[in-house]
């Protein structure tokens, strides 16, 4: 597993727009070495501003958004089209305003297709689905995702891995996940041994109610109590910050790159 980097940003909005550049070279770069790449989405305020920040920026469509298979990771499990589901954010950002092919972009299953009794049957429906995605060179139950991004809780969550709940210690590589202390309480997401599977890891982190999480996550605390701290890319791992949320940090510890 990589060792994490840092790199803080004045601003939420500068912010925004530096992971959405950093989000057009990145694909672009697996683009041109492969025949497809793929994205885990996250949602919440900066994971949706950078995806309308993608949306917003000229150098979009150098992706070649037709080989993008899209996954997310992590779902409020409500129906489809409810303002709160992730997939309904991302779509309205970013997804609806570019050529992506629809069969590519993998939405977690919703409400309207189980009931809430039928989480973890939804769960084992995106398993599926992810273990149909696997490649020989991937080596894994679920796809090696290029880019995962994640966001990160007051509390230290990640998707929907809550602290000292069930779903940390869960195996598989999706879980249903009921008595969430977030609402809406019940939740599909991936586990630790998915997440992990990604080529590259990027925490989307702004806000100063995140500093807290994000100074544990980054010295030592362990992932049942700060589940940020228990995923990591295999080749890399970015913590983008802006400078509210990276205020408990020492400051020899990041790299800032804006004013």
């Amino acid at each position: 597993m990589s060792t994490p980097e840092i790199v803080v940003h004045a601003t939420k909005d500068l912010l925004a727009e530096a992971i959405a550049a950093r989000l057009v070279t990145a694909l672009v770069d697996v683009q041109a070495s492969r025949t497809r790449a793929s994205v885990v989405l996250t949602g919440g305020g900066i994971g949706t501003g950078s995806l309308a920040a993608v949306a917003n920026s000229p150098a979009r469509d150098a992706i070649d958004w037709r080989r993008l298979d899209v996954w997310w990771g992590d779902e409020r499990f409500l129906p489809t089209g409810d303002p709160e589901r992730n997939e309904t954010g991302a779509r309205a950002a970013l997804l609806d305003h570019v050529p992506v092919d629809p069969a590519r972009i993998h939405a977690m299953p919703s409400a309207d297709e189980h009931d809430a009794a039928r989480v973890e049957a939804a769960a084992e429906r995106y398993a599926s689905e992810l273990a149909a995605a696997v490649r020989p060179e991937d080596h894994g139950p679920v796809p090696a995702f290029d880019i995962c991004m994640l966001g990160v809780g007051p509390d230290g969550h990640v998707a929907s891995l809550f602290p000292e709940r069930p779903a940390v210690y869960d195996e598989r590589p999706v879980v249903g996940v009921h008595g969430a202390p977030k609402p809406p309480p019940t939740r599909i997401s991936l586990t630790f041994p998915a997440l992990n599977a990604a080529r590259e890891v990027w925490f989307l982190v702004s806000g100063a109610e995140k500093a807290g999480a994000v100074r544990l996550a980054l010295s030592g605390a362990g992932p049942v109590q700060i589940p940020a701290a228990g995923v990591r890319g295999r080749q890399r791992t970015l913590w983008l910050l802006d400078r509210a949320a990276a205020k408990e940090l020492p400051a020899d510890l990041h790299r800032p790159t804006t004013p």
